[in-house]
């Protein structure tokens, strides 16, 4: 599987440990950065996971920053982008099968390596079920998405 991998400096060290966990896993790594601890923003690197997913260059994707949350809520303003942020295994599997999540979000500085390695583990092994509760489910966030993606916000 191809996985984009992204994070801003606080997530940059959980983000170098999993690419070797990714690589040992036999999956294929685009790094859409950062590339070492110096501050940047983790919108940034939100969009670029999200770019990759929305261009097929990678088939999922997962962001790391320092509580997992501003990665997370950026990421979700992308199109098509699905991204939950996860700290038990439970949500990070049951998140791709009812939900299609296509990004795994971590808090780098809420979870240690070995977590965040089973995370990532679960989050790739599921499959999203396909069951007709979950397409229908699914089918109205991306109206609500198409909604408010159309309408124009006036100051």
């Amino acid at each position: 599987m191809r996985v984009a991998i992204g994070c801003d400096h606080a997530g940059f060290e959980l983000k170098e440990k999993l690419k070797a966990f990714l690589r040992e896993l036999g999956h294929e790594i685009v790094d859409v950065g950062t590339h070492n601890t110096d501050s940047v923003d983790y919108p940034d690197y939100a969009e670029a996971v999200g770019v990759a997913l929305r261009e097929d260059r990678a088939d999922r994707g997962i962001l790391a920053c320092g509580s997992g949350v501003g990665a997370s809520v950026a990421a979700n303003k992308l199109p098509g982008i699905r991204a939950g942020l996860c700290h038990d295994t439970y949500s990070a599997h049951q998140g791709v099968e009812h939900d299609d999540m296509n990004v795994l979000v971590l808090g780098a500085r809420v979870i240690g390596p070995a977590l965040a390695q089973e995370l990532v583990r679960v989050y790739l092994e599921a499959e999203f079920t396909a069951e007709e509760r979950h397409r229908r489910r699914l089918e109205k966030v991306s109206a609500l998405e198409a909604t408010f993606n159309s309408r124009r916000v006036e100051p």
